[in-house]
Parts: structure tokens; sequence; C-alpha cells
């Protein structure tokens, strides 16, 4: 019998994880209580909530929704969500001819401010070389059918530049509130591989 790798290999990484953070608490390099504190803000205040805040007002309010497509990072921090990873973001507006998504195909650049941190799956490899050459295939195979008519125009997020979605408003969300939409609005919408669905 042949294995490859070390003897960490087969371990979960949630796992070995735990066995670093233990490592680190023990050696005093880190405080628990504020790693706890990163992970829920970025979990919570600085998550795809923020970006669901950010599409909600804009369905709701047309002049937002305008300075928002105009600039986008001025449109976002009126909210107050600004910072790290999100000195400039350009919002591009699904419609029903027109899809955009986005993805980072040098490393993972992502708006955190109004996404939170990067999915796995936005960072893997064979996302960021796919989803520019065949991107019909690849929203497919993540769950999104588009019809062969629509429009899909792929944008890469640097260092310079981070891209958000404004997600087509679901038919028969009208009457919904801005509060009420917000939970409708999900992180994989804002990046592109998915559609808001209706109510």
């Amino acid at each position: 019998m042949t294995t490859t790798g070390g003897p960490d290999e087969a371990l979960p990484v949630a796992l070995r994880t735990e066995a670093l953070e233990q490592l680190l608490t023990e050696r005093g390099l880190i405080d628990p209580k504020g790693m706890d504190r990163i992970i829920t803000d970025y979990e919570t205040n600085v998550g795809p909530l923020n970006g669901a805040k950010v599409v909600a007002k804009a369905w709701t309010d047309p002049d937002y929704r305008q300075r928002l497509l105009d600039d986008g990072t001025a449109a976002i921090k009126e909210l107050g969500f600004s910072g790290a990873q999100g000195e400039h973001i350009v919002v591009v507006e699904n419609t029903v001819t027109t899809h955009h998504v986005v993805v980072c195909t040098l490393c993972s650049c992502y708006p955190w401010p109004v996404l939170g941190l990067p999915p796995s799956w936005y960072k893997d490899p064979a996302y960021r070389s796919r989803i520019v050459k065949e991107p019909r295939t690849v929203l497919s195979e993540m769950g999104l059918d588009l019809a062969d008519d629509v429009q899909i125009t792929v944008h890469d997020s640097t260092s310079e530049v981070r891209w958000l979605v404004l997600p087509e408003r679901p038919a028969g969300s009208e009457r919904l509130t801005e509060e009420e939409l917000v939970p409708l609005v999900t992180r994989d919408a804002m990046v592109g591989v998915a559609k808001v669905m209706a109510p």
C-alpha cells in the first residue's frame, strides 16, 4: 500500500484548524476571545448581510440605485460600509438579458465590507480558471441555468478594483419592504453565481 503526504493529510480541516489555534494560544500568540470577536464580526457585521442591505436599498430606492451604479464605493459608504478590501468597489447590474459574474483569477480579491470572507469555491483554482473560459457551463454546474440569449460578462477582481453584482429583483417581491427584501439576498447572488429566489 502506498501513501502520500504526512500523517496530518487525512485529518479534516476543522481538526487541523483547532489544533493550530490551540498551539498558538498555548504559546501566547493569539487571544481566543479576540479571534472569536473577529470571526463574529466578519460573519455578522462585515458579511453578506451588509451587501444584502445595499441590494435591498437599491431595489427600493431608484435614486440610490443610480448612485450605486455610478459610484459603488461612495454609495456603499453612505450605508456605513467601508474599510479594507472595499476601497474601490464597482457595481454591475443583472437584468433579464445580461448576467454578470465575478472572479479573481490571480488570487481571491473580494469586497469584504459587503460580502465578508470569500467562500472556499471562490478561491479554488478550478473556479478561477474555468469561469473565464466557460462561464455558462460553470454556472450550470453551480445550479444556475441561464437562457442561451442571456449575455454573460465575467469581471476579474483585482487589488485595485473589486466587483459587486446587483442581482435582478425577483418577481413576486414588489410589495416587500426594504427590510423584508434583505433576507432574500444571498452572497452567491452578489457574486453572480446564483439568482435571488422569489419569496
